[in-house]
């Protein structure tokens, strides 16, 4: 019997490592426009976020919006939204990915009062949507779908 691994690499997936959080949640190594940062592997959010703080240091240029964020424990923040950025985890690569950003204070508040260090962003389900992704919780790694 062929391992999940072995399978996925004849469908043209490529693996990436998460690491599990003390907070126990999945975060994954991302490149936005080159530029590495840590992200939360997050199924329940709609769009891949980045902290306002973040929009110099991974280069995004941002236009207003209309749209509100959600998230657990918070409603109506403001937000704005980059276009065209190029997203990269492992070897898989989306070019012209929205990316919506917003202030993770919040979020960044939460993972450091459990020990755990705090995040660049937010890797959303329409990432991982447009990669077919599968999540393998036991080896604990993604696969994405190559094009």
């Amino acid at each position: 019997m062929k391992s999940l691994k072995k399978y996925l690499e004849t469908k043209k997936y490529t693996r990436i490592p998460l690491v599990l959080t003390a907070t126990n949640h999945f975060e994954v190594s991302a490149k936005i426009n080159g530029v590495s940062g840590r992200f939360i592997l997050d199924t329940g959010a709609s769009n891949t976020c980045i902290g306002m703080d973040k929009i110099e240091f991974f280069h995004l240029i941002s236009e207003a919006t209309e749209v509100k964020a959600a998230g657990a424990g918070a409603t109506e923040m403001e937000t704005l939204v980059s276009n065209k950025n190029k997203v990269q985890l492992g070897n898989w690569k989306k070019k012209k990915q929205k990316i919506v950003l917003f202030d993770l204070v919040h979020v960044n508040e939460a993972l450091t009062a459990h020990k755990a260090l705090p995040v660049d962003g937010i890797i959303g389900a329409d990432i991982l949507k447009k990669g077919k992704a599968i999540i393998d919780y036991d080896k604990k790694c993604l696969y994405l779908k190559m094009k």
